[in-house]
């Protein structure tokens, strides 16, 4: 059994870490993955056609080109072979200028140096010498780089050296350059051409992904603009039918609420009345403190339920706002300690976020005898860090603690515990922005409460 499961866990980890590399080696976004899929075919296209080109056309034209000169100086060298005398010479050299495009002259008496008969500087040599041992059969040299555009080619003759200087487009196909030019020209129309509409194409798929934050950050979007491929409109009409069912819940769960505030308040408040009026007793005092506690929790209760305020988001300086709640906890005999430099500017409805720290530091102050607020940016967001020397909550109940009356303390004494919607109302504040709440263990020894806000 152990010797089949440890093949298929290699088999995984093989698969795991090769996906792991396929994704470090893709581009992140969609857009450089699409124009990636676009240019691999035509990088592609474009090695395979140049290797035909080369391994088949353009050598074939080179090696002909050299054959072709090879075979010029083999017959000025049969030339002058068949002629009376050296006097001859400059006529067959005049017609080999004149009709082959070649100079060529007799260097009486010189002999080729006793060197290899060519030192490989390019492809284009090698085919020459192919070519003069083919149809010359005499000792050479060849020399491709003294000359600008020329070649010259030594050949060793009984009574003598013969130079040879042949044009280099003799030798070169010029349908090379041409023919990668083309190539690489049409390629980057091409490629051009691709990225202008593929970048229309992303254009939809980030106004969606534009829409869907700022609606995330609680912002009035308005109907989405249905553009682009289908399969993007019909992302965008998901979108829009989103949106509308969340509106309405939101409309729904308000006008349930305003019935409820109606419904309960008044009755709560007849009660109170009738309390006032009875003559006191132990037993009054107790309905009084139910009646006072009944009434707290239906305010609570609705803090709660309002928590996706209507309230329109708007640009507010945050550390201005943080300066304010925390001179709010000292009037209120809450003292707390601010940290936090310079203007802090970001959109939000500062009503909701005032109320989800002043629950946060009435939390703090309720367990801790010194409360801290932090804040600062951290990449694309700004944390606000209240932290405290409390008893802090232990790690298995910190998402416990976000349930709706959900309360560490089982005494009904709400003084010391609260109603348990606190930190439920905290965390709806900061979801409506776009933003998390998350509890971990203080540097102070107590509870951290870590509040990321998106800028």
């Amino acid at each position: 059994m152990v010797s089949s499961t440890l093949p298929a866990e290699k088999s995984r980890k093989a698969e795991r870490d090769f996906a792991r590399l396929w994704n470090t080696v893709l581009p992140r976004s969609l857009f450089g993955r699409a124009v990636m899929i676009i240019v691999t075919p035509l990088i592609l296209l474009q090695v395979i056609a140049t290797w035909v080109f080369y391994d088949d056309h353009w050598d074939t034209v080179t090696r002909q080109l050299a054959y072709g000169v090879g075979g010029d100086i083999g017959a000025v060298i049969e030339m002058m072979q068949m002629a009376k005398g050296p006097e001859e010479y400059p006529r067959i050299f005049q017609i080999a200028h004149d009709k082959m495009l070649i100079d060529a002259e007799l260097l009486p008496g010189a002999v080729l140096p006793n060197e290899p008969i060519l030192a490989q500087q390019m492809s284009m040599d090698q085919k020459l010498s192919n070519a003069l041992n083919a149809r010359v059969q005499r000792p050479f040299l060849i020399d491709s780089r003294s000359l600008k555009n020329l070649v010259e080619i030594y050949v060793q003759l009984p009574d003598g050296v013969l130079r040879v200087i042949a044009p280099r487009k003799r030798l070169f196909s010029s349908t090379t350059y041409v023919f990668i030019l083309w190539m690489v020209g049409t390629s980057l129309v091409l490629f051009g051409a691709a990225t202008f509409f593929m970048r229309a194409q992303m254009h939809p798929i980030q106004r969606l992904a534009l829409a869907a934050d700022a609606f995330g950050k609680g912002h009035d979007v308005p109907d989405f603009e249905l553009k682009g491929a289908e399969e993007v409109r019909q992302a965008g009409a998901a979108f829009n039918l989103m949106r509308a069912r969340i509106q309405r819940q939101i409309q729904q769960r308000t006008e349930m609420l305003a019935g409820v505030s109606h419904d309960l308040r008044t009755p709560l408040t007849r009660m109170k009345l009738e309390l006032a009026m009875m003559p006191e007793s132990a037993e009054v005092n107790e309905l009084r403190a139910d009646v006072a506690e009944m009434a707290k929790m239906v305010e609570g209760y609705l803090a709660f339920a309002r928590g996706e305020s209507t309230a329109k988001p708007e640009p507010v300086d945050l550390a201005q706002l943080l300066r304010e709640v925390a001179n709010g906890a000292a009037r209120a005999g809450q003292p707390v300690e601010l940290k936090v430099e310079g203007p802090m500017p970001v959109s939000i409805r500062p009503d909701a976020i005032r109320r989800c720290l002043d629950n946060l530091i009435a939390n703090a102050r309720r367990h801790a005898r010194r409360v801290t607020i932090a804040a600062d940016y951290v990449g694309a967001a700004i944390e606000i860090a209240v932290d405290d020397d409390g008893p802090g909550i232990p790690e298995d109940m910190r998402e416990e603690v976000f349930r709706p009356f959900f309360r560490l303390e089982n005494s009904r004494n709400r003084e010391t515990g609260g109603i348990g919607l606190g930190l439920t109302i905290a965390r709806d504040v900061m979801r409506s922005h776009g933003g998390e709440l998350m509890l971990d263990r203080s540097p102070m020894g107590g509870l951290r409460a870590l509040l990321r806000l998106p800028v």
